[in-house]
């Protein structure tokens, strides 16, 4: 089981990181990390990224129940989310929701972001597929994402959002910030004629690559 040593000054540097880079505004999206005792620390809710601190985060156990909040803190409205991926994934130790511009277009139109860029297809595995339509906030989007995460780094919430998983939320935070440049890219590239994709049997190389990445 993957864990993360010092996991609330991880998240919370991620979150700040997250803010930075406009993958988020306000008090949108959400982090969280696997504990060595196999508790999750994870954002607030209604909290500002900007004036998050470490006090500010919540810790939570395997089926969510608050182990640990600051003065009636609140987790993430999309804990589900984070909890089905933890469970589904024993090799993850970081979970990023996130709301990035051109990768959200994507989720909209219920359409998947291929992978036609060789970072692209190492880091994340392959196309980025979207999930089928839920609710916020449901155990649904939980189960859909962890369908479309299937041997990946990162999914669409459909008419949301953006999900990506690593060992640690730097590493997440990267597929995150990878997938959104991707989504720019090919959507550019619809403008000259469509994006070509990598050939299947390179594609399927960096697959594998992806794979001993994600396992070491």
């Amino acid at each position: 089981m993957k864990y993360v040593d010092d996991a609330e000054v991880a998240v919370l540097a991620a979150a700040k990181d997250m803010l930075r880079r406009g993958l988020v505004e306000g008090t949108a999206g959400n982090l969280s990390a696997r504990r060595r005792d196999g508790s999750l620390v994870i954002t607030p809710s209604s909290v500002d990224y900007a004036d998050m601190a470490l006090d500010d985060l919540v810790v939570v156990d395997p089926d969510g129940s608050v182990l640990h909040a600051k003065d009636g803190r609140m987790p993430s409205t999309e804990m589900q989310l984070h909890l089905a991926c933890y469970r589904a994934f024993d090799d993850i130790g970081s979970v990023i929701h996130s709301h990035p511009v051109w990768a959200t277009m994507f989720a909209v139109a219920h359409q998947g972001i291929p992978a036609c860029i060789d970072e692209f297809a190492v880091y994340c595995g392959g196309e980025v597929r979207c999930t089928d339509y839920a609710a916020s906030g449901t155990p649904d989007v939980g189960r859909n994402a962890v369908k479309a995460l299937k041997g990946r780094a990162a999914a669409l919430i459909a008419n949301h959002g953006l999900v990506a998983v690593g060992p640690r939320p730097d590493k997440a935070l990267h597929v995150t910030a990878l997938v959104e440049r991707t989504a720019q890219i090919v959507w550019g590239a619809r403008a000259l004629g469509g994006p070509v994709p990598i050939p299947e049997d390179v594609n399927a190389n960096f697959a594998g690559v992806y794979t001993y990445l994600r396992a070491n």
